[in-house]
């Protein structure tokens, strides 16, 4: 199930995103990344949980921050291509 709106997108709660991860690997934390990208830090934990994800942008955003190539943020193993 997916339900998308303008600020919010639940993904049937599979991890597609790696930034807990990353945060680890670079010994940074999610106050942190908070603090630099000024957002609250609800809304981190929600990205780190995988709860909701981060738009593209600021995919780019944290993998700038944390210096590692955007793929490193994103699990491919848990997309798939639906034929229509």
């Amino acid at each position: 199930m997916q339900l998308c709106a303008k600020y919010f997108c639940k993904m049937d709660n599979k991890d597609y995103n790696r930034i807990k991860v990353a945060l680890v690997e670079q010994k940074k934390t999610a106050r942190w990344l908070s603090d630099v990208l000024g957002k609250d830090p609800a809304t981190i934990s929600k990205w780190c949980t995988n709860a909701t994800q981060p738009s593209l942008e600021m995919l780019f955003k944290i993998s700038e921050l944390l210096q590692v190539p955007i793929q490193d943020l994103v699990r491919k193993q848990n997309f798939q291509h639906d034929r229509v």
